[in-house]
């Protein structure tokens, strides 16, 4: 936000109070420039990190669709480090159309990774690999992912390092658009949490009523009023999850054509309170607690396998999506605190077996803490 206003222009030798833009004006050539030459230094280190990760990945690494995002992003390091250096009005348009580029080619990544973990599912099925991931396996075919600590460490490093690469370079080319009021280019000063649950319920109503007919209630209480500064799309994807899966739990539980008790969300905030609290509360038949550290795994899922199959060839290229199934692949709850994380805050569950479950959404206001770099 500091950058985008021109706070950091002296660094660079220009004068702020003559380049800076301000809340209400739209981005000068100097800042541009500035958030230009620091990505063309900075994705490069990033995107070979990645690269190094998912060679040394183990058994994953094998999987025909993770080898794809490897070599999409080998393509996008050898694009940026080509580049010139960011000189003039000219180069500046010129690297961001590079990003721009980059940007829509990573777009499909989320869905070819969990598409990766489906393949080596698919392997120990088929006796391709064993349940310990080595290939030619001829022994049990239940794999164990939750005990595969490196390939889940791995998977935290890859996503949360993803939502880093696509923050900077979606920051980058928000701030060459128009001006919108409110917005520092992604980053809203002033998110209304209670909207973005409504547009987020409204979603997952769409979602739950296309598959089974009908939706529960959602019922919003709380800090209505409140806005803090926040990036809006990745508050929606968090909501979006949580409340799609509180939809089809309760759908589940109760069953088609029953009377659903309503789903509640309610937003928490104070001027003392450390962080803005959203609470999403069901009574969907809650979670066994053995199941409870599953649900955080990358590579669980409760779909069904010709769910998963058709997931596959689906082939999202958006990071967020409306048009899958409620199920999918298995990474919404993972990918939701990971956003959550990225900015300090965090994303906790607790479940009442044969009851329902509580989410909490903790979001720490924006500029209180660092970029949890991998």
């Amino acid at each position: 936000m500091a950058t985008g206003r021109g706070e950091y222009l002296h660094r660079t030798g220009h004068d702020a109070e003559s380049a800076s833009r301000g809340d209400e004006s739209e981005a000068t050539l100097q800042i541009l420039m500035q958030v230009a030459s620091f990505l063309r230094r900075e994705l490069p280190i990033r995107l070979a990190h990645r690269v190094r990760d998912l060679e040394d990945v183990p058994v994953l690494h094998d999987m025909p669709s993770v080898r794809q995002v490897k070599d999409c992003y080998v393509r996008s390091f050898e694009d940026i480090v080509k580049a010139p250096p960011v000189q003039d009005a000219a180069g500046e348009e010129e690297f961001a159309a590079l990003l721009e580029e980059i940007y829509e080619r990573h777009a499909g990544v989320l869905v070819m990774m969990a598409r990766g973990a489906f393949e080596l599912r698919k392997g120990i099925r088929d006796g391709t690999y064993d349940a310990s991931g080595a290939a030619g396996g001829s022994g049990s075919k239940q794999m164990d992912f939750e005990q595969m600590s490196d390939m889940h460490a791995f998977l935290d490093r890859f996503y949360l390092s993803r939502i880093g690469i696509r923050m900077l370079i979606g920051q980058y080319l928000s701030l060459r658009q128009p001006e919108v009021s409110n917005y520092i280019g992604i980053i809203s000063t002033r998110t209304s949490a209670y909207e973005i649950v409504r547009q987020a319920t409204d979603d997952a109503t769409f979602m739950c009523a296309r598959k089974y007919g009908d939706a529960p209630e959602v019922i919003i209480s709380g800090r209505l009023d409140m806005t803090f500064p926040y990036v809006p799309t990745h508050l929606h994807y968090i909501m979006l999850e949580l409340i799609k899966n509180s939809m089809r739990a309760t759908v589940e539980w109760h069953g088609v054509d029953s009377d659903y008790p309503p789903i509640r969300v309610i937003i928490a905030d104070g001027n003392e309170n450390e962080d803005v609290v959203v609470k999403v509360s069901d009574e969907g038949g809650g979670i066994p607690r053995s199941y409870m550290e599953r649900i955080w795994s990358y590579l669980f899922t409760t779909a069904d396998p010709a769910i998963q199959e058709g997931m596959v060839a689906f082939g999202e290229d958006n990071d967020h999506s409306i048009d899958s199934p409620l199920a999918g692949l298995g990474y919404g709850l993972p990918i939701s605190r990971a956003y959550a994380r990225y900015f300090g805050g965090e994303v906790s569950i607790m479940s009442m077996e044969g009851f329902g479950t509580d989410a909490f959404v903790y979001l720490t206001r924006l500029g209180k803490s660092r970029e949890p770099l991998p």
